[in-house]
């Protein structure tokens, strides 16, 4: 069949994961998610994972709490949802290895660029987790270094919400969507994309982005294929 991305950084939100819980991980749903990340591996697709945390802990809603010490936190929140995911993934015979931004040997390698630049090339998934391995950077940020590091040719951004638009239409019923966009129009209108950081930073290395929502796994696949759906996100449109 052939997909239209050979290398990508696919962006989970941890609440993804949780599905209609609200928290924790809901196994049918992880289920789903890594079949048709299984799916894209057998067509040759290499791939790195960045996942969140959001299903466990959310450091910017602590309130009282030092912010290093709730964004540590939520560091360890993504190495569950990692340790998941690989182990989902290997149960389906896809071979995947976790690397952490923060050491801890026991539990998965650390983060070093050739090495995961290796086992993509050896046809590994490559799950990052602890975001960047620093206070006060999101996962989108974390998602958006590790694309430009290993050279990922787009960044899907799999989310609860189907696309951009232009006011939260959990709030505004009259929200209207963008089928494609580019930064500086996000940056400009503050649209909820990512964080600016992320932003700028895919901006700047000119790493384009799909939007798309993951409460419909096949959604991977479809991007991939190159369907119309979601919004694409890229220094010029």
């Amino acid at each position: 069949m052939g997909f239209k991305y050979k290398r990508i950084m696919l962006k989970i939100s941890g609440e993804a994961l949780a599905g209609d819980k609200g928290s924790g991980i809901d196994p049918t749903i992880l289920g789903e998610i890594c079949d048709k990340i299984k799916e894209a591996w057998k067509e040759g697709t290499e791939i790195g994972i960045v996942v969140g945390g959001g299903n466990f802990w959310r450091g910017r809603s602590s309130q009282g709490m030092d912010r290093t010490t709730a964004d540590h936190m939520g560091m360890l929140a993504t190495v569950i949802n990692s340790l998941a995911l690989q182990d989902a993934l290997e149960f389906r015979g896809v071979p995947t290895r976790v690397q952490t931004a923060i050491d801890m040997p026991r539990i998965a390698e650390s983060y070093i660029r050739r090495r995961a630049i290796r086992h993509l090339e050896k046809k590994r998934v490559v799950i990052f987790a602890c975001g960047t391995g620093n206070p006060y950077f999101s996962t989108d940020t974390a998602a958006v270094l590790r694309a430009a590091e290993i050279e990922a040719e787009v960044i899907l951004l799999a989310k609860n919400v189907d696309a951009v638009y232009d006011s939260d239409p959990k709030i505004n019923r009259n929200a209207v969507s963008y089928d494609k966009i580019s930064y500086m129009e996000v940056l400009q209108r503050q649209l909820g994309v990512m964080d600016t950081t992320a932003t700028s930073l895919c901006m700047d290395n000119d790493i384009p982005l799909h939007v798309f929502s993951i409460k419909t796994p096949e959604n991977i696949i479809k991007v991939l294929n190159g369907e119309k759906i979601g919004t694409f996100v890229a220094r010029e449109v």
